[in-house]
């Protein structure tokens, strides 16, 4: 059974990035496939999409960066260098574990294929 999952990991503090609101769109839709915020591990509670609902195709992982370091005290400046993270990418296998981790800092990000 494929799933999509995610974690969010904050590299300016060297810690999980908890209270990150998330969205997941298809990346040719507005509507929002999954949302919510990241738990304490800096992760989703479950799976974005496992099952019948991951299917092959483009989708758009957003994240609300500037929000979570402003309330971590970063002093940032207006407006921010980086004030939503948007990952778009696309699955190809349906039937597999796609992981989308989010490595930030207020200054840089980077993302890989997970397992």
């Amino acid at each position: 059974m494929g799933r999509l999952t995610t974690h969010v990991l904050d590299t300016a503090h060297g810690r999980p990035a908890a209270g990150i609101r998330y969205t997941l769109t298809a990346a040719d839709s507005a509507i929002p496939l999954a949302q919510g915020i990241t738990n304490a591990d800096g992760r989703c509670d479950a799976p974005l999409l496992e099952g019948a609902a991951l299917k092959a195709g483009r989708y758009v992982l957003r994240f609300e960066v500037a929000a979570y370091f402003r309330a971590a005290g970063v002093q940032l400046p207006e407006p921010p260098f980086l004030d939503e993270v948007s990952i778009a990418f696309g699955i190809a296998d349906a039937a597999a574990h796609y992981h989308v981790p989010l490595l930030v800092s207020p200054w840089a990000y980077s993302t890989y294929r997970g397992s």
